[in-house]
């Protein structure tokens, strides 16, 4: 099985100097790659210094992680593409379980590995944890992670697991299933898009899966805080861009429903004094609503939707049962 670990880069050469070593010492069967998205610091000559070995892609623009790696990945041939966050840590032989999973079921066509946080080693990452799911209402979670609330890995999520979504910080997929979802949605830009894209292989009937024996260490929020309103606007937004174009059932009562649960999201926001994380879901919602008729025609190419969620509310579990943990649900 040949696999390309490609990274997608933008003014990111101190994170290349930082993480870049172990994805070259820890990944020997496999293909390294460097994708830049029209740098303007010196990450570009760093790799041809240090690191020749590294292949390099460069886009001819920062059209951000969906159509970043859409460009990039036209130019690598392999069976299965590594989508690796330039904030990543991997471990040894982080490769071996993961090509063990692909081969023991053919139709798995994407996978994550245990993802636990750079900084605090001993608990898990909130961009991906071990695996993702969605509510009914298309707000995400995962095993390890719910909102805000981060588990400490104790071995409970050492297994090989059927996911809903894997992390975009490190999602492996085979490449013809990239091709025949026509890759990310560019639209997103950035932010749940490696979810819609997981939502759409679900409803071609592929299986996704978290595999706990492969291990890696996520910054998060390198290139994109938790503090930036920008990252509040993509991920309301594309929230509901990917619950318009994937979810069965009434699309517009849930459409209703969401509208309230942000509302309720603004006024914490304001109750915070976060003002202008308010103000980026007031802008998320009208940027959702000019795009509307182009999502819900996308909607209507999907031929089969799958039941996506198991847990009716999310929110609801969390800020009312005040239950914090996956195993609680």
């Amino acid at each position: 099985m040949k696999i390309a670990v490609v990274i997608l880069n933008w003014n990111g050469k101190l994170l290349l100097e930082q993480f870049l070593p172990s994805v070259v010492s820890h990944s020997q069967n496999a293909d390294i790659y460097v994708a830049d998205n029209a740098s303007t610091d010196n990450s570009i000559e760093f790799l041809k210094q240090h690191y020749p070995s590294v292949k390099q892609i460069h886009n001819k623009e920062n059209g951000g992680y969906a159509k970043g790696y859409n460009d990039a990945l036209k130019h690598i041939e392999a069976d299965v593409f590594c989508l690796l966050n330039s904030d990543i840590e991997v471990t040894e032989n982080w490769l071996t379980p993961i090509i063990k999973a692909f081969n023991n079921d053919k139709n798995t066509a994407i996978i994550q590995p245990k993802l636990l946080d750079f900084n605090k080693k001993n608990y898990f990452e909130y961009a991906g944890a071990a695996g993702g799911f969605i509510d009914k209402y298309g707000y995400p979670y995962c095993r390890g992670r719910i909102f805000d609330t981060l588990e400490e890995d104790k071995n409970q999520y050492n297994d090989n697991a059927d996911i809903f979504w894997a992390s975009g910080a490190c999602l492996f997929i085979k490449s013809n299933l990239f091709k025949e979802l026509n890759g990310l949605d560019e639209l997103f830009f950035a932010h749940m898009e490696e979810i819609d894209m997981c939502w759409r292989a679900k409803n071609l009937g592929y299986n996704i899966k978290y595999v706990g024996a492969s291990k890696v260490y996520h910054v998060g929020g390198a290139t994109l805080n938790d503090t930036n309103p920008k990252k509040t606007f993509l991920n309301f937004r594309n929230s509901l861009l990917t619950l318009t174009k994937n979810a069965k059932g009434p699309i517009f009562f849930l459409i209703f429903v969401r509208l309230i649960l942000d509302g309720i999201a603004g006024a914490k926001f304001i109750s915070e004094f976060k003002f202008k994380h308010s103000l980026a879901i007031i802008k998320a919602h009208f940027s959702f609503y000019k795009h509307l008729g182009s999502v819900l025609k996308q909607r209507r190419t999907i031929k089969k939707r799958v039941n996506y969620f198991h847990e009716k509310s999310v929110v609801f579990n969390y800020f009312i049962k005040k239950n914090t943990k996956y195993t609680s649900f």
